[in-house]
C-alpha cells in the first residue's frame, strides 16, 4: 500500500504595506463611506487580512501613528474638486 500526499502549495510572498499604500486604502474606504475620518485607525483591521495586519501595524508604528489615532490624521487633508 502506498500513500500519496498532496504537494504543499508554494508559499506566497508577504505583501509589504508602505505608509502610502495604507493611506490610499484608508482614503478609499472613507470615500466609499465604509469608515469615517473620525474613527480610530484600528478599525482598518476589519478590511485588511489578519495575516497582513501585523505588517500594517509595524509600518504605522515606524511612521509614528498610534492605532488610537484618527483615520483623518492618517490620510491627511482631502482635496475637493468642486468648491
Amino acid at each position: 500500500m502506498s500513500l500519496q500526499t498532496v504537494p504543499s502549495a508554494p508559499s506566497t510572498p508577504s505583501i509589504r504595506y508602505s505608509i502610502d499604500v495604507i493611506q490610499e486604502e484608508a482614503r478609499q474606504l472613507v470615500e466609499k463611506g465604509v469608515v469615517s475620518r473620525q474613527q480610530p485607525i484600528y478599525v482598518l483591521c476589519q478590511y485588511i487580512p489578519a495575516r497582513e495586519w501585523v505588517c500594517v501595524e509595524c509600518e504605522l508604528e515606524l511612521c509614528d501613528f498610534l492605532l488610537r489615532d484618527r483615520i483623518g490624521d492618517l490620510i491627511g487633508s482631502e482635496e475637493w474638486e468642486n468648491d
